[in-house]
């Protein structure tokens, strides 16, 4: 595979995170609006079928997986997915200006940490193996070992829809995102092989003739409609804001595994460690970007906590007497503290906060005050 090819594939899949990226944020507009209107998806309503936001962000989608799609054909799975997690950059800003769902400073760390990480991995990938027909894919899918991979992630899809999403999927996010990523895993494998099978269509080896492309279309088929069903689900009932990052995560996880197993790729332990250090970049960065969704912080909020020291209440003193450092074990718990140096005169540490008590040599003593609401 050439550079030239595979920058085409960057480009591509770059593309697709922008649409996929939007298509979250619309799709979640549409089911609003729907949920309005009549049983909303998380309930197993289909009204916003009929919603034309819902549709509009669908389009989106559509196109950004047909540019995924085409991407597998240009480069190798193990660079293409993991670029996934820009779509979730892409979500994150428009969630915060359409939906307002506000992105924080640390949201906004997360993301700069979800691009480094994209970018270690684009700069290290490995190149692909030569396939000269769809049939050769088909053979490396029929290998025991792909085949097995296969049967299970069948097995666990049956088990997760008729066992436990009646149950657990509207209370743990996990449920409906497990059956997407599963099935977007072997969704993957089969668009990679009829990409390959387009691509030399196109060049004149017309590869429409064996019955393994049709296989294919069918497989890619039936697992694009179980993650459309259940990623609505998953929209419907959960944050966007947690819903990206976890299903990206999972889903690219299950992705590489698959593509190992499939393609057996053969990579050198610094190409494996660079990689690995870029999807944990990213893992981070996707984490960040979740566990702080609901904090209301800036910059701004951050230096005023450092610099005010009007509201102190207390200093943690070895030599300070027992009763005064106890004030700050009186507070309720859960009340937040920022502790903080300072450099204090006095005969104990009440005395210099309060600018009393008889001087002695300046030492430098923890100081916690509670910021302001």
């Amino acid at each position: 595979m050439s550079q030239q090819e595979q920058f085409i594939g960057l480009c591509l899949a770059l593309s697709s995170s922008i649409f996929i990226g939007a298509s979250f944020i619309v799709k979640k507009r549409g089911l609003r609006i729907a949920a309005a209107q009549g049983l909303r998806a998380g309930a197993g309503g289909f009204s916003y079928l009929k919603e034309p936001v819902w549709w509009a962000g669908m389009m989106s989608m559509v196109v950004g997986e047909a540019a995924n799609f085409a991407a597998y054909a240009f480069a190798p799975a193990i660079l293409v997915t993991p670029l996934g997690a820009l779509s979730i950059i892409v979500s994150a800003v428009l969630a915060h200006i359409v939906l307002q769902e506000k992105l924080n400073m640390f949201g906004s760390l997360g993301c700069l940490l979800c691009i480094t990480g994209s970018l270690t991995i684009v700069l290290h990938a490995p190149p692909e193996r030569q396939l000269n027909s769809v049939i050769e894919v088909f053979q490396l899918a029929m290998q025991p070992a792909f085949l097995g991979y296969a049967v299970f992630s069948v097995c666990v899809i049956i088990f997760l829809i008729l066992f436990v999403a009646p149950q657990h999927g509207t209370s743990n996010i996990f449920v409906y995102l497990g059956i997407c990523s599963l099935a977007g895993s072997l969704s993957v494998m089969s668009c990679k092989a009829l990409g390959i099978a387009l691509k030399l269509t196109f060049q004149g080896d017309n590869q429409l003739l064996f019955g393994e492309t049709y296989v294919c279309i069918l497989v890619v088929v039936a697992c694009v409609m179980t993650q459309m069903n259940y990623l609505n689900k998953a929209l419907d009932l959960f944050n966007t804001a947690i819903v990206s990052p976890v299903y990206y995560v999972m889903f690219t996880l299950l992705t590489i595994l698959a593509s190992i197993i499939m393609f057996r790729d053969v990579q050198s332990v610094e190409q494996v460690l660079t990689e690995g250090c870029g999807f944990v970049t990213i893992v981070a960065g996707t984490f960040l970007l979740h566990a702080t969704k609901d904090l209301d912080v800036t910059i701004v909020d951050l230096g005023r906590l450092l610099k005010d020291k009007d509201t102190t209440i207390g200093i943690l003193s070895p030599g300070a007497p027992h009763s005064q450092r106890r004030a700050l074990l009186d507070l309720d718990e859960g009340t937040p503290m920022l502790l903080h140096s300072v450099d204090v005169e006095g005969s104990s540490a009440t005395d210099a906060i309060l600018g009393s008590g008889p001087s002695t040599n300046g030492r430098k003593l923890m100081a916690g005050h509670l910021p302001k609401r």
